[in-house]
């Protein structure tokens, strides 16, 4: 038989009737840590032995935990009544409690848990807090540490692979900030700068916390109000610090999904604003199509600070769509996540699955036989390897995804040669045909598509890339009308023009190079 018992918060007064009569009455204590105000109050003549020495020996807190467990266990396979002393209550923030009964139960061994106090009671006296009242998230600062994750080599990370250094996100992120949260066992300077830098994530760096210090030891306990950006600025934790984090209201939650949906159902929900509630899906139509070009403009400029907005921006016209889906009982914004996550999940099963892949035109072959199994699913099986490309795309951008999904299929000369030579045989065609405006017209939209096809064979963009000669363009010709100085452009020879123009190109490619 194990019995765990609770040594309470820290004050030797807050241990139960129970767990004393059991403590006082055993030959042999075990311990998980000595460190712990109640254990110089134990009464005398029993023996101590307490598991300190593995944290110093071990790499990871769950080996500790492991080797504590079947410690014990084997104890009492022998034959001997186990009595094990844990801080606080057996079953509140009590790792070791977890891991010994989970393998005690599997091995047979009866396992005995007396209730204690634990540091949450005299933490929220000190606060003021009932923990019932806004739901009071508890969690163990650990699970706000990003722990640093090693990459293979054969499947770096997109930072890796792009030149940057990979840090590891906090996902899920583990609270909910429009909720009170106690975070527990922050227990050294480092620790709270992890815990910092993950709270930041979500909460203002202003956001206003509550460091709590010795909860439940009489003459030593601490509250201190501080900013979260300052938290790891003090030296004082130890294993009985706490943080208190109070809620975010719905509209300083701005750094989360469902901040900004807020927003957006408040925006569209009774008293909400005339304009927005006057709009319909098909009127936040043209807005959307105006921010992708928008979005696109500021990839093109490499800004990352417009980029931010617009984004923002598309993100806005998604959630307006799910709300006034919502409303009108059709769908709503978690069937638009679940969707997608749904389908992300289903198409890389190299990632979340057992379906090993060596390169990237295998994913595309895998990605083409389970977008054809979903469609047979649902009952729309496309006849033909062009089809659910969209009509209303941009007539160079529709080219490049046609000559892509006829590749894709097999209708494709594997050597760049060939689209090499098909551009130079429509060039020729459409000089022949020049004088002809049925023929010219035909002819360039055949030019066009080879160059298209060009493009995609050398993995450039052909939209993309003609946006960006456009911009440069009309940069080059502003510096030229500069150059005029007032001159009639009309009154220049061509030798004049190209000889401004010459300057106007090395002035702004220049200006390019400096921004």
């Amino acid at each position: 038989m194990i019995t765990i018992v609770g040594l309470g918060p820290g004050d030797p007064g807050m241990i139960t009737r129970a767990a004393w009569e059991v403590i006082s009455t055993t030959r042999m204590l075990y311990l998980r840590t000595a460190v712990h105000p109640t254990v110089t109050a134990l009464p005398s003549g029993i023996a101590v032995h307490a598991f300190d020495d593995l944290y110093e020996q071990a790499e990871r807190f769950d080996e500790v935990y492991e080797q504590i467990a079947d410690a014990l266990i084997a104890r009492a396979r022998g034959g001997e009544p186990v009595v094990y002393a844990v801080p606080g209550d057996p079953l509140v923030a009590e790792a070791t409690s977890r891991h010994l009964l989970r393998r005690a139960r599997a091995q047979g061994v009866p396992v005995r848990v007396l209730s204690g106090v634990s540091f949450i009671e005299p933490t929220c006296a000190l606060l003021g807090v009932d923990p019932l009242e806004h739901g009071l998230q508890l969690i163990d600062a650990l699970d706000l540490v990003v722990a640093d994750a090693p990459e293979h080599n054969h499947a770096p990370s997109w930072a890796t692979l792009h030149g940057y250094a990979y840090a590891p996100p906090l996902l899920p992120f583990p609270l909910i900030p429009t909720r009170p949260a106690l975070i527990c066992q922050v227990y050294s300077r480092s620790v709270a700068s992890h815990v910092k830098l993950s709270l930041m994530e979500r909460y203002p760096a202003d956001h206003p916390v509550t460091l709590v210090r010795a909860a439940g030891v009489a003459g030593r306990e601490s509250v201190t109000e501080l900013p979260l950006h300052t938290l790891d600025h003090r030296s004082e934790f130890d294993h009985l610090t706490s943080l208190f984090v109070p809620p975010l209201t719905p509209l300083a939650d701005l750094r989360g999904a469902e901040g900004v949906a807020f927003v957006v159902a408040r925006l569209l929900g009774p008293n909400g604003c005339p304009w927005d509630r006057k709009q319909t899906p098909q009127s936040l139509r043209p807005a959307l199509l105006e921010e992708v070009h928008e979005a696109l403009e500021a990839l093109d400029a490499d800004d990352d600070a417009a980029l931010v907005e617009e984004l923002g921006d598309l993100l806005l016209n998604v959630l307006m769509q799910s709300e006034m889906a919502r409303q009108a009982g059709r769908f709503d914004a978690g069937d638009v996540f679940s969707t997608v996550a749904e389908k992300l999940i289903r198409r890389h099963p190299h990632v979340f699955g057992a379906l090993d892949v060596a390169a990237s035109d295998q994913v595309l072959h895998n990605w083409e036989a389970i977008k054809r199994a979903e469609h047979a699913a649902k009952g729309t099986q496309r006849h033909s390897a062009l089809d659910g490309i969209p009509p209303s795309l941009p007539a160079l951008a529709m080219a490049q995804k046609v000559i892509n999904k006829a590749a894709r299929a097999g209708f494709d000369a594997p050597e760049i040669d060939h689209a090499w030579e098909s551009l130079a045989e429509e060039l020729d065609e459409l000089r022949a045909g020049a004088t002809d405006p049925a023929q010219a017209e035909a002819e360039l939209g055949d030019a066009l598509l080879a160059l298209a096809r060009l493009g995609w064979r050398l993995d450039v963009d052909a939209e993309s890339a003609l946006r960006s000669a456009v911009a440069r363009f009309r940069r080059r010709f502003t510096r030229f009308e500069a150059l005029l100085e007032g001159r009639d452009l009309h009154t220049l020879s061509v030798a004049e023009k190209l000889a401004l123009w010459d300057r106007a190109r090395e002035a702004s490619d220049d200006a390019d190079v400096i921004r």
